[in-house]
């Protein structure tokens, strides 16, 4: 009986595709991979939809770009277009990726490590594992993983963006946040000072910003000195945000210092935009039901 692919099923039809164009439209990629090794579906099975009302096998297809991306066998080389990379042509050659193969792959795993993908106490299913769940472990799990994938390619774009950007990327974070109204400073001779926050409405109580987009390099003790030494007499508050992460100098320096410095990392600063809503939107929202038993408990 036909049934609709899995989404790593279609790891190769991707890149077969792909391989035939410099690049395509990511919704192009997902009809053209449908039309091409698909088409013979039953057409309830072409039109089926999730709870959502999204297309099931355009959505597995979409998910296995993303994942194809995590293990850079394709690349964005642009905004909404996909293109194979040559990791990706040494896979076609091969002519096999199997799940087990993109879980052991160095990118793969390097990316997925790049945020914190688990909550303290919290198990993410095993495949062997899927049928002893309950229901609510299946949507928990599920809801885990679309949310780690979130923050990992949040994190990606943000070390991607303009460095300048990125300081007010932070500023409207922490505005969200509750922080109050914020000041950006001058982008030459601001001492290492990025923003200034005022929490109160009048200013008289004021937090430094310093913000370092790095993409592998670490904070250092140097940088939180500096930090400490541009912030003038009128605060004893900062926060240091950083896409990547701070060494054991660094985190030193900042809980000796006579200030109270707040350091933020990558993994950090994606949780907390994913809190706050900042740079992601709601895609959908489910609901669950049950049984209200007060409604068959009156007269």
């Amino acid at each position: 009986m036909l049934e609709i692919p899995k989404y790593h099923e279609t790891f190769i039809p991707l890149l077969e595709t792909l391989n035939t164009e410099d690049s395509l439209n990511s919704r192009e990629l997902a009809s053209r991979v449908r039309d091409t090794y698909y088409s013979d579906l039953p057409s309830d099975l072409l039109i089926k939809k999730t709870k959502s009302g999204a297309n099931v096998l355009i959505d597995r297809i979409g998910w296995a770009k993303s994942y194809l991306k995590m293990a850079k066998f394709v690349s964005y080389p642009q905004r909404g277009r996909v293109q194979i990379t040559q990791k990706g042509k040494q896979i076609l050659e091969r002519g096999i990726l199997s799940l087990e193969d993109l879980r052991n792959d160095l990118d793969y795993i390097k990316y997925r490590k790049s945020v914190t993908l688990k909550k303290e106490n919290e198990v993410e299913l095993e495949t062997e594992n899927v049928e002893n769940a309950s229901p609510q472990d299946l949507i928990d799990s599920g809801f885990s993983t679309i949310e780690a994938e979130v923050k990992a390619e949040l994190l990606e774009k943000l070390k991607e963006i303009d460095p300048y950007y990125f300081e007010k990327v932070i500023l409207i974070l922490l505005k969200k946040m509750g922080y109050g109204d914020f000041v950006e400073t001058s982008k030459s001779g601001d001492g290492g000072i990025d923003g200034i926050i005022n929490e109160d409405k009048l200013g008289l109580e004021k937090i430094y910003t310093q913000a370092k987009r790095y993409n592998e390099n670490k904070i250092r003790e140097k940088d939180i000195r500096n930090f400490i030494g541009a912030m003038s007499g009128d605060t004893r508050k900062g926060v240091f945000i950083t896409t990547s992460t701070f060494d054991q100098s660094a985190i030193r320096k900042a809980r000796e210092a006579h200030h109270t410095i707040i350091l933020i990392d990558g993994p950090k600063l994606v949780d907390l935009m994913h809190q706050y809503n900042v740079g992601i939107q709601i895609k959908t929202v489910y609901e669950v039901k049950q049984v209200d038993n007060d409604f068959f408990e009156g007269e």
